[in-house]
This record gives C-alpha cells, structure tokens and sequence, in this order.
C-alpha cells in the first residue's frame, strides 16, 4: 500500500522551533514527527511513501539518506510554491497511477503534523466496503472549522467554527430528520486513484475544494467516525509539550 505525507508547510505556528528546521523534523521525546509517521504508517502495511517538502527541503532529503528511509521506498515532491495539500497531492498524483499491475488500491494521505491512534485498516476496509472515491478520519470535537455530512455520513458542506451560517454544497435526504453533523477533520484521509483525474483545479488549493465540489456532483465522500481515537494536533509548542507528555504516561504508544 502506498501512502502521501503532508510535510511541506512552513510550521509558522511551530516558530522558534522552525526557524533552523522543517515542522517535520521537530522532535517530541527524541523522534521526529517525521519518523513517528513514517513508523506508523508501516505498522500498518504501508511500504512506499511520497512526502512533499519545501520548507528546508534539503535537510529532509538529507535526514532519509541518513536513516535509509527507514526501510521504506520513499520519494520527494518538491514543491518550489507551496501548492497547499489539493495542489500538493495533484503533483504526486503520478506516483498512485504509474502501477504495472494497473491495481486500483486506494491509497493514505496523512498530514506530519498530527498524532494519533486512529486505526488506519480499520478506516482503508470502511473506504472499501463503501466504495467511497475519499474518505475523511473526522471527529466530534471543538474546531476552527468543520465539515458537514449528513445522516449517510457522505460529504454535504463546511462551515467556520463561528458565527458564520453554513455552506451546503447538496441537501440533506428528504427523509432526514436531523441537521447536518457538524464534525472536525484529522487530517488523514484514504483516497480512490480515480480521484487523481477528477482534481480539475490548478495551481495552491485546498483538497477539501475538490471534495465539496464532487461531493456536489453526487460522488461518495464518506466520514470515518474517529471519536474513539487519540488525536491531537501538533501544530503548536505547547501541543508538542502535551503530546510528549503522553507519551511517557503510555497515553499513547508509539
């Protein structure tokens, strides 16, 4: 199985830590975020990875030729303008679609900046059971901004996390008798290879503009309920402090 780490934003929220470093080379308890996705990701089968850099994009080259890719066959993307993750996954696209055996296995995109303990084979069986072309790991928790399924669990909008109404991209069934679930995104998500060719936007953008708009079109995007899950951002200093912290309490193995 293959898999895309999200590694090339800047890590502003992280300064002073990325001042001399990319966010994906910040350590909690010795171990680079890097390192603790890439081991996480091949716990769970996950052999060939693509990681798109920019941020001192050279220091990660550098850190995989040092560690071996860590037993893995891993590639660099880089990107010379941040192109966002939508961008960012348009321009790796050709390595999910060059496969000899022209097998259509979806494949894991994960964000480095994030840790936990979601079942990622448990979530590629949903995606496949549900012939979903995406499927979001999405939580019930406090956000700055979240995603809107309905009663189906299928994509149907976003909304700010204040005071700001929300945009419906298709309505909710007829039969529906609840609102739309309002839930926060993990930032790990699997994705069907068909959904490489229907990404028609150009240039830096948000992948979540190329769900709304196929969710719009009728396509199968699906929630992944991870509230059971540890999850926590790693975004800023104080997050990172919490999330070593949990780590010495066994909160979380990794």
């Amino acid at each position: 199985m293959k898999a895309m780490i999200m590694a090339a934003g800047l890590g502003t929220r992280l300064r002073p830590l990325t001042d001399d470093r990319p966010k994906a080379l910040v350590e909690i308890d010795g171990r680079t975020l890097l390192e603790i996705t890439l081991s996480r990701l091949r716990r769970f089968g996950v052999r060939e990875v693509i990681i798109n850099v920019h941020h001192f994009a050279g220091m990660i080259v550098d850190y995989l030729k040092a560690n071996d890719s860590f037993g893995m066959s891993i590639e660099v993307s880089r990107e010379e303008a941040l192109l966002d993750t939508g961008g960012g996954l348009k321009k790796a696209a050709h390595f999910f679609v060059e496969d000899s055996s022209g097998a259509e296995e979806p494949f894991i995109v994960h964000n480095v900046d994030v840790l936990s303990t979601i079942d990622l084979r448990r979530m590629v069986q949903f995606h496949n059971e549900n012939q979903a072309l995406a499927t979001l790991a999405v939580q019930d928790r406090k956000s700055s901004r979240y995603l809107l399924f309905d009663d189906q669990l299928q994509l149907c909008g976003r909304r700010s996390g204040g005071d700001e109404g929300p945009e419906l991209v298709r309505s909710l069934p007829v039969q529906s008798s609840q609102q739309a679930l309002a839930l926060a995104f993990s930032g790990i998500h699997v994705i069907s290879p068909r959904f490489l060719t229907m990404m028609i936007e150009d240039g830096a953008f948000s992948i979540v503009t190329s769900y709304l708009r196929l969710a719009a079109q009728g396509e199968k995007i699906l929630a992944f309920r991870a509230d059971g899950y540890y999850w926590r951002d790693l975004g800023r200093p104080e997050n990172l402090a919490q999330a070593a912290q949990d780590l010495k309490q066994k909160v979380i193995a990794q």
